[in-house]
């Protein structure tokens, strides 16, 4: 039984003439639950105005961020994967990857190209999450392994941008490959002395921080982003006892000696021109 009741003629709306707000207008953050538009979010290059909480972006953003005048050229853009395992849980990886490129947009977890990033000619690759959870899979063991070759050919500075729940069980063994292939790739641009800045973003774990992650000639990584091979759940359980308050945190990472810098998004392409002018010089 309702409290009140409308007795005017005329003051009921109909369903049919009731205007809903557009999904997208706005966002909320996780971190503070301060509201902003979603436009307002992007002008921030999504990080909360309040908090400063570096939300998770993809190759798309990373690279209009980066590259001048958002102009680049891809590399090996329609490569895929194969199911070499043939390899199947609750569907059949065929199918999961056929559902991922449509509802992505993306062939799988990691893009890469080169350009311009202030005068300073560039090979960047990063990875995706919402492919698989940014899995590393062959694809993208060969995709970086091309990328640094193009880098090689180029003579000019290699980044790799990680985003990644680490190897791809659907791959199993091809997969744990990548991490000895791309750390013998990036072998090559040392013995080149060609400086190779490997970017760490929210969450990189598993294969990937055991491998390229972790092997820049600087590591550098975003505010609060998770940096861990096992996720805090897993230590927690393994050890049997609490974490350290911000265990995995970038931030944590740094104090202990794994990182070299920690550089808010809004700051990371001038960081970046700074230091290609460094290792020039």
């Amino acid at each position: 039984m309702g409290w009140f009741t409308r007795v005017k003629e005329g003051i009921t709306t109909s369903t049919e003439e009731k205007k809903e707000t557009p999904e997208g207008l706005w966002y909320k953050c996780p971190e503070c639950s301060e509201i902003m538009t979603s436009e307002d979010h992007e002008d921030n290059l999504w990080v909360c105005s309040k908090c400063q909480y570096h939300d998770k972006i993809g190759s798309e953003e990373y690279f209009a961020i980066l590259f001048d005048d958002h102009k680049f050229t891809e590399i090996a853009p329609d490569l895929i994967a194969g199911d070499p395992l043939v390899f199947e849980d609750t569907k059949k990886y065929t199918d999961r990857l056929a559902k991922t490129r449509k509802d992505t947009g993306l062939n799988d977890a990691l893009r890469a190209a080169e350009g311009k990033l202030d005068k300073h000619h560039v090979v960047i690759t990063c990875m995706d999450f919402r492919f698989i959870g940014g899995s590393m899979g062959s694809v993208v063991g060969e995709k970086i392994a091309l990328a640094a070759d193009v880098a090689l050919k180029r003579k000019c500075p290699f980044i790799i941008i990680s985003k990644s729940g680490g190897a791809r069980m659907m791959e199993a063994g091809f997969s744990l490959m990548q991490m000895a292939k791309t750390s013998a790739k990036l072998t090559q641009l040392a013995k080149k002395k060609l400086p190779y800045i490997s970017i760490i973003t929210d969450p990189t774990t598993g294969g990937v921080t055991a491998s390229f992650a972790m092997l820049g000639d600087l590591n550098i990584a975003e505010p609060k982003a998770l940096v861990a091979f096992a996720g805090p759940r897993v230590v927690r359980e393994t050890i049997g006892r609490d974490l350290p308050e911000g265990f995995q945190t970038s931030e944590f990472v740094l104090e202990h000696g794994f990182l070299d810098k920690i550089v808010e998004r809004k700051d990371l392409k001038a960081t970046l021109a700074r230091l290609f002018a460094l290792f020039k010089g």
